[in-house]
């Protein structure tokens, strides 16, 4: 039975902690299959005009919009086994390859639009529209990775996919959002761009020393992530969905249904939505993060409850709503981890992770991480499944993203190879970095490029740093034979010959 009075608690604890800072806020909210059933909300909607953030405050869900697009093409009856190139015959033959489904698990190897454009120098600041961005998709020269090998988190099958129901459905997608809004009785809306007003929307913040700064985004919102709609809203939405009420009957089931990669092994990512489970109780969920703005969504299909996290402050969101579902569900919090901290990098290739206390982060995705077992880990992941075991002080292995991986600690002591010294030039997009023998490189950017700190690898290979408004960016370069490769867990496609 759910503690829904030990639950409050929590979540009014949570708010309390943001009406306390005089800063952007949030709002959770508890529901089951019949509707909301409490509510709570902290801070501010907007520092500038001192306005409340409340349950009803239009907020943007990024990354949990997701599933709402592979509802409707579930209900447009879209077949996941068939390439995405059926449709899009202007894709490349690596793209045109990739089934739907794998579109829409992680699992298909589509570079990530937003790390691609990044490793040309284009800042996700940059305005760019739809067309635009396809026309990109347009000129990959293949996959980050073969399809079905790894999951590793893409935006770009998901922007294809909308391009798809659109086709073949002859209407915006925009629309059909309204139309599903309506049946559920929710006020959720898909803005195309930043610049589109939305009545009422909280603005997303994030910190710099001491001062609070408006969140950016130029890139065109897609289904990606770019609803818009309340703590109320997405609340009331995900109550339809585990009541299988109007348009969502029997779609939880059909957005949670396994998923496998190429060897057979399960995904926890679904469609749109992320499986896992706290203690004895199954959860399906989702988070969501773009500038200023960082939301999860957790639901108990089986006891038919859940919890909707929204803020329009840059913080980690997962960790609310277990903290709240833990309680709702009489469950205990997983144990966190306890780590040697440091740099840790598999023999050769991109792999790479930063491991802290208690957490990791991959190849630049962070992921909480627990006590499995005597030597084991495992994340409660936000969106990337890692259980490992340690190998002595200085060794990790086990699978990240469905992938085997064996990571070793960096030496502290290591050396630029020389051999990454000089200038290098990728032929396909003209991209260009020039890496200097003091562990520099000028990378690509506006106004001439940036310079970057490098960290060394071992084997031909090093970190860069990039910080941009609240993201800090990392890829790795790396040599493969006589090329120079760059990439992080979202994009590998840039082969660089030396200019």
């Amino acid at each position: 039975m759910a503690n829904w009075t030990e639950a409050a608690s929590r979540a009014a604890a949570l708010a309390a902690g943001w009406a306390g800072t005089a800063g952007p806020g949030g709002a959770i909210v508890l529901f089951d299959r019949e509707g909301i059933r409490d509510a709570f909300a902290g801070g501010l909607a907007s520092i500038e005009h001192a306005l409340p953030f409340t349950p009803a405050t239009p907020n943007r869900y990024a990354s949990i919009s997701k599933h709402v697009l592979a509802a409707a093409l579930l209900r447009a009856g879209l077949p996941l086994d068939r390439p995405l190139g059926h449709w899009l015959a202007e894709l490349p033959p690596p793209l045109a390859a990739v089934e739907l489904g794998r579109a829409l698990d992680m699992t298909g190897g589509l570079p990530d639009m937003m790390e691609a454009l990044w490793q040309q120098g284009v800042p996700f600041t940059a305005t760019l529209g739809a067309g635009e961005i396809f026309a990109l998709a347009c000129r990959f020269p293949g996959l980050s990775a073969g399809t079905g090998t790894e999951m590793a988190y893409s935006n770009t099958g998901w922007r294809l996919a909308q391009r798809v129901l659109e086709q073949v459905s002859g209407r915006p997608y925009a629309d059909i959002v309204a139309e599903l809004g309506a049946a559920t009785g929710t006020g959720i809306r898909l803005p195309y761009d930043g610049a589109e007003i939305v009545p009422g929307l909280a603005t997303g913040y994030w910190r710099e020393g001491e001062s609070w700064r408006r969140g950016h985004y130029g890139m065109h919102f897609s289904a990606s992530g770019g609803i818009a709609g309340s703590a109320d809203d997405l609340a009331n939405w995900a109550s339809a969905l585990l009541a299988g009420r109007g348009p969502l009957a029997g779609m939880l089931g059909r957005l949670t249904a396994p998923r496998h990669f190429a060897d057979g092994a399960e995904s926890v990512y679904r469609l749109g939505l992320v499986c896992n489970r706290l203690g004895a109780v199954d959860l399906a969920g989702h988070g969501g993060s773009l500038p200023g703005y960082r939301n999860h969504m957790l639901m108990a299909p089986d006891l038919g409850v859940g919890v909707v996290v929204l803020t329009n402050r840059e913080e980690e969101a997962l960790w609310h709503a277990m903290t709240v579902m833990a309680a709702l569900v009489g469950e205990e919090l997983p144990e966190p981890a306890k780590l040697s901290p440091g740099l840790f990098a598999s023999e050769e290739g991109p792999f790479w992770a930063e491991v802290a206390a208690d957490s990791i982060g991959f190849m630049g995705g962070y992921e909480r991480l627990f006590a499995d077992g005597e030597a084991g880990l495992r994340s409660f992941p936000a969106y990337l499944e890692i259980r490992l075991r340690r190998e002595g002080e200085d060794g990790l292995a086990g699978r990240i993203g469905g992938v085997r991986q064996k990571l070793r600690r960096v030496p502290k002591d290591t050396r630029l190879d020389p051999r990454l010294v000089g200038r290098w030039r990728d032929p396909h997009f003209g991209t260009e970095i020039d890496i200097r023998p003091d562990s520099t490189a000028l990378m690509p950017w506006p106004a001439g490029g940036r310079i970057a700190p490098l960290t060394p690898l071992p084997n031909g290979r090093a970190l860069a740093q990039l910080q941009h408004g609240p993201w800090l960016y990392r890829p790795c370069l790396w040599l493969e034979g006589e090329t120079l490769r760059l990439g992080g867990h979202r994009a590998r496609i840039l082969r660089m010959e030396r200019a």
